[in-house]
């Protein structure tokens, strides 16, 4: 049979893969032993309307994945989130997710860190340690991986606020660690903008903020090639109550900001935008969760290259990581959370993810156990192992449901980008650009927050009148199970936190640390980047709240307009 033009293109990046072995050498066939093929299409390409948007895996517009071998080449990366207590514990969690197979860590940091506050600091009374790990200097940052080569991991951290001081931390202790800054490799989320949309940890007003985060691109791309500097996030949306198109819409529009404030910093869009990654929800509703990941790479794709002139294809792709929904956790009979989760990260596959976080079933509840924690980490190596979802690239495309879904939620987002623009209308011009200008709007008029608050009380209120069922909560509510065990906090972590904290301040060069608070202090006043006299405050042990308190100084913090 005649092969088609796409095939034909196909077929060649596939044999480029295969020839520079980047495609592993395991036994991909059905578990009858049937071959299976690395991809399917239409028979007849050009008798299919639909392939034009479609196209195939590895080209644009990247509807079926951005590789043409799929995870025959790379299985998806498998991160699994974790930080509780103090770093030596999280450590101690970390080294055991490693040994069990685990590709890379991703950092939980607890509330007063998020907040830019120090353990000791009298708001962080009762909170150190309890959603996550307590890191206040880089003497803790040493602690968290210690034992673990920096250089050979790559490394999530979730937090968006205080996320650049972070940063320097984690920079430093890979200093001493002895490996090369050019060669760290991970993701900082840094996203500022679903702060003021859904999560509400922010440091300071909005502008101050973007100031650091393009410091921070500035930083990477000069040297830190490997690294991203930005992991947009649309789970914290998600989880706030957002449907399937806002959160794909509201997290790509931050994208599109970003990619605007790189520009409006001289920046090449080609070099600093492979470094902008994504982080997305899967949730419940499969397929509709399918449909919203291949319409993400879509939308990106396009935008990048029509509206910002991104000409390579690195530059076009979408990478995400993926966690499985954490509202849908029920404490109604948590072991059906088991389920949810497998469900979800099916999802989260079959939607060509790039890395994958597997809630455990507890969580709705505590911090995970380590066996909740390992069943997490299991959920994920069976689908990877067992399943066959990963011997055929986007394996549901062409499906008409899938790909109607995909065209009405691909639709439904860019009607919200367009509502996003027309905000920045009203605005006026915005030196950094138009998506910037609506998003600044739209955050100062609570408008995404007024969006996000209906759609969660029109879903609220389709669960009480029980017509959208949950089990074990609205249905099907007998149960046998007994109450877990689950991991607990000891408020001793807090009391040993403070008293090391006290330690370490009494041994450092005072002195030089209020050199290096000076110099930053002084730094933010002006429009010089911030990176490196925040590298020489974290060298000389300031602590996170040290440094957060001085900008906190220079630029006010931020409160949130009342809305009735």
């Amino acid at each position: 049979m005649v092969q088609s033009t796409g095939q034909q293109r196909w077929a060649a990046a596939w044999e480029r893969a295969v020839s520079t072995g980047k495609v592993r050498d395991r036994d991909f066939t059905t578990l009858s032993g049937e071959t299976v093929e690395p991809v399917y299409g239409p028979v007849d390409e050009a008798a299919d309307e639909r392939m034009e948007r479609i196209g195939w895996p590895g080209e644009f517009p990247f509807t079926r994945g951005l590789y043409a071998t799929g995870y025959r080449g790379r299985p998806w990366t498998i991160r699994q989130f974790a930080g509780f207590g103090n770093a030596k514990q999280t450590n101690e969690r970390y080294r055991m997710i490693l040994d069990a197979g685990g590709g890379g860590l991703s950092v939980a940091f607890d509330m007063p860190t998020l907040m830019g506050r120090d353990s000791d600091d009298p708001r962080s009374l009762g909170e150190v340690g309890h959603c996550g790990v307590a890191i206040d200097s880089v003497a803790d940052m040493e602690v968290l991986f210690d034992a673990i080569d920096l250089g050979a991991v790559t490394t999530s951290m979730t937090i968006s606020g205080p996320a650049i001081p972070i940063f320097c931390m984690y920079v430093v202790a890979a200093e001493r660690a002895g490996v090369e800054v050019g060669a760290l490799n991970g993701t900082l989320q840094t996203d500022i903008y679903k702060e003021y949309i859904a999560q509400k940890e922010w440091l300071f007003a909005p502008e101050p903020h973007l100031r650091l985060i393009g410091d921070l691109m500035e930083f990477t791309s000069a040297k830190m090639p490997d690294y991203k500097p930005l992991s947009v996030s649309g789970y914290h949306i998600r989880e706030a109550g957002a449907t399937a198109a806002q959160e794909l819409a509201y997290t790509l529009a931050d994208g599109f900001g970003y990619v605007e404030l790189g520009l409006s910093r001289g920046l090449d869009i080609d070099t600093f935008a492979p470094g902008l990654s994504f982080f997305f929800d899967a949730h419940i509703d499969f397929f509709e969760e399918i449909a919203k990941f291949r319409a993400a790479r879509r939308i990106w794709a396009r935008w990048m290259r029509d509206r910002f002139g991104a000409k390579t294809e690195r530059a076009q792709w979408l990478r995400f990581h993926t966690q499985t929904a954490g509202v849908s956790l029920t404490a109604q009979q948590p072991y059906n959370n088991v389920v949810r989760t497998a469900v979800e990260a099916l999802a989260a596959v079959l939607g060509g993810t790039n890395s994958l976080h597997t809630n455990a079933l507890d969580e709705t509840l505590a911090l995970p156990s380590e066996q909740a924690a390992e069943i997490a980490l299991r959920t994920q190596q069976v689908l990877a192992e067992e399943t066959g979802v990963i011997n055929v690239a986007d394996p549901l495309g062409g499906s008409w449901y899938v790909e109607a879904l995909t065209d009405r939620i691909e639709a439904q987002a860019e009607e919200i980008f367009t509502r996003i623009e027309e905000l920045g209308e009203r605005t006026g011009s915005h030196p950094i650009g138009p998506i910037t200008a609506g998003l600044l709007r739209g955050v100062e008029d609570g408008w995404f927050s007024a969006e996000i608050a209906e759609s969660a009380y029109a879903y609220q209120v389709q669960l009480e009148s029980g017509a959208k069922r949950v089990v074990g909560v609205n249905c099907h509510t007998g149960s046998v199970t007994g109450d877990l065990e689950i991991l607990r906090v000891s408020h001793e972590v807090e009391r040993e936190q403070v008293r090391v904290l006290a330690e370490r301040r009494a041994a450092r060069d005072e002195a030089a640390v209020a050199g290096a608070l000076d110099a930053l202090a002084i730094a933010s006043r002006g429009n010089d980047n911030l990176i490196e006299p925040m590298l020489a405050a974290a060298r000389a042990e300031a602590t996170l709240g040290e440094m957060c308190d001085v900008l906190r100084a220079e630029w006010g913090e931020y409160t949130e307009p009342a809305r009735f």
